[in-house]
């Protein structure tokens, strides 16, 4: 399974959001702005969160979006479900051989089980840990 821009921009929007939970609304300008990417992609991307009921509209001159239940209760599974569909390695059916299957089921399990035990608030505190340690490297 290959997570594609839209989930990891997904991410990179509820992740902005629970940074800021509890403070008012965050335009997608501004996290265009901040992230370098584009403003009318994030809005394709935010309104199905919008209708999967993880995120909220709020209108006005100083609206924007806000996550609809804390960053804790939301986790990445639910972010990259709504935006990549069900999450599978393969498409597999039942006439597959069972070994194949078998390995199938249990790399999907466990990508899911990863997904949905990693919280937007853990990815907060992974990103947050990691600032000090960051290298660039040019060749």
């Amino acid at each position: 399974m290959k997570i594609s821009t839209k989930g990891r921009y997904g991410l990179t929007i509820m992740m902005e959001l629970s940074t800021r939970f509890g403070e008012g609304p965050t335009s997608l300008k501004s996290i265009a702005e901040k992230h370098q990417l584009s403003e009318h992609y994030l809005e394709q991307l935010v309104a199905p969160l919008r209708n999967a009921g993880l995120v909220k509209s709020i209108r006005g001159a100083y609206g924007g979006y806000i996550l609809s239940r804390s960053p804790e209760e939301i986790t990445s599974g639910d972010v990259i479900r709504v935006l990549e569909g069900p999450i599978s390695p393969v498409d597999f059916t039942e006439e597959d051989d069972p070994a194949k299957r078998d390995l199938w089921v249990r790399i999907r399990d466990s990508i899911a089980q990863v997904l949905d035990t990693t919280s937007l608030a853990n990815l907060i505190s992974f990103h947050d840990e990691g600032k000090n340690d960051n290298y660039m490297f040019y060749i």
